[in-house]
């Protein structure tokens, strides 16, 4: 019977966008419903529609905004619902109903593999089965691990009982793994900002978390031989060693002697603090630094860190770094007047040029359309304002302060960038159309003046 239903919701839908959207569109319905109920709260009075809403759209897209303290006002009943969306919108619905139906069935068929394809992003069809296996094995092992890590250390470091420690531990290991950003703490992680042994592990797992699951295997394989990494793996980590490297040294250099954020610490702490604060913008959301502390000249280097990203097909958001790496390659070869785009000894195919500017534009019109739209709501600067747009878009969780006091119509604006923001813009697109359209016939060319 439920192969049979899937099998029904497969057949109803053209597109596999459609599906996914579908998918996280009845995820956060689901966890909304369960949010909005007496048991999710500490009081036992039903949260807001909105607030369950936002909460929940927040950690299903793996985001980590939030209108209400995440472990004063939900109850363990709440947060284990809150852990939940996170852990489905990281692995993603599609991989997870993938692997259901392996299991259920025991065989796919090629319109599932299809739907599967989409959301792992894996190369090859026929490899879709072993790709959902070792995606949520390799998920749940790091999760594991990090939640080990943790768990001793709050129980050792912090005294706290063996049931609330492996509780915190098993939390933020899922909330970090899956780039939510969500913590159980009032003021996030700012009260270990300089212990390693919390911090380095969380900023570990958004990191692994970040890169995307193709690269993660590609890796595990021949971490030893870069030269038979893909372009894929070549651009996805030397763009995020690159900005990790900026990002650490762009905080230092701003923050040093800013009394709200660096400028208590010693320089260990510094160079901790401004290590964690350069991987949270990977779109993780936690914070162990006062964001609202940070001068306005920090805040444009965390927007511009988190509209890049992360890697592709992993928990990670923004327009993802691969994206941002080949509209360099683009930029390098067009200043160099070639006609084709090298990356290393392969040529980038015009269908990927054309996506990822697509996707850079589309992005950053729904950036400037919602920050425009979010100053018409609310009193707010545009500082702000544009801080908060970026990091509900590229689903990051990093807050100045001001997600609570945006109303209600912000608030929903706020939903919706979330949820656009972890589907992606084009597959949102896609998803609206009926049918891929394909012109079987070609224009006369005529040269434009660019520039």
């Amino acid at each position: 019977m439920i192969v049979g239903m899937a099998s029904a919701l497969l057949q109803r839908f053209q597109h596999p966008a459609q599906v996914i959207v579908t998918g996280f569109g009845v995820a956060v319905l689901l966890g909304t419903g369960l949010l909005a109920l007496p048991a999710a709260t500490e009081s036992g009075e039903p949260a807001g529609w909105l607030t369950a809403l936002f909460t929940a759209t927040s950690a299903v897209c793996v985001t980590g905004l939030a209108v209400v303290d995440t472990g004063t006002h939900w109850s363990f009943f709440g947060e284990v619902v809150i852990a939940g969306l996170i852990q489905i919108g990281g692995l993603g619905i599609m991989t997870l109903a993938t692997l259901f139906t392996v299991l259920v069935s025991g065989r796919l068929g090629l319109r599932a593999r299809i739907f599967a394809q989409a959301e792992t992003k894996t190369l090859s069809m026929s490899d879709v089965r072993r790709v959902v296996r070792n995606v949520v094995l390799f998920s749940l092992a790091c999760e594991a691990v990090i939640a080990v890590l943790l768990t001793g250390r709050f129980l050792l470091g912090y005294g706290e009982p063996f049931g609330r420690a492996v509780y915190l531990g098993a939390f933020h290991a899922v909330s970090a793994f899956n780039n939510a950003g969500f913590a159980l703490w009032p003021d996030n992680l700012m009260g270990f900002v300089t212990d390693p042994w919390i911090c380095l592990p969380i900023a570990a797992a958004v990191i692994v978390g970040g890169l995307g699951f193709p690269v993660m295997f590609e890796l595990s394989r021949a971490w030893r031989d870069p030269s038979r990494w893909s372009v894929l793996t070549r651009v996805t980590v030397a763009v995020t060693v690159i900005l990790l490297v900026a990002g650490t040294l762009a905080f230092l250099v701003t923050e040093w002697r800013n009394p709200g954020t660096l400028g208590a610490l010693d320089g260990g702490g510094k160079l901790l603090a401004a290590f964690f604060t350069a991987v949270m913008p990977r779109t993780a959301g936690f914070n162990s630094l006062d964001i609202a502390g940070m001068y306005p000249s920090s805040w444009l280097v965390t927007d511009l860190l988190m509209f890049v990203g992360g890697g592709s097909a992993g928990t990670a958001g923004g327009i993802k770094v691969t994206t941002f790496g080949l509209l360099a390659f683009v930029i390098w070869a067009e200043m160099r007047g070639e006609s084709d785009v090298n990356i290393g000894h392969r040529r980038l195919p015009q269908a990927a040029q054309r996506q990822a500017v697509s996707i850079s534009l589309v992005s950053v019109a729904l950036v400037a359309v919602s920050t425009y739209l979010l100053l018409v709501l609310t009193p707010h600067g545009l500082d702000r304002v544009l801080f908060e747009v970026v990091s509900a878009f590229a689903t990051v969780g990093l807050s100045t302060g001001i997600t609570a006091d945006t109303g209600p119509a912000g608030q929903v604006l706020l939903v919706l960038l979330m949820f656009v923001g972890r589907t992606g813009p084009l597959t949102l697109g896609s998803a609206l159309a009926l049918k891929d359209r394909t012109r079987r016939y070609q224009l006369p060319e005529e040269r434009v003046i660019v520039g």
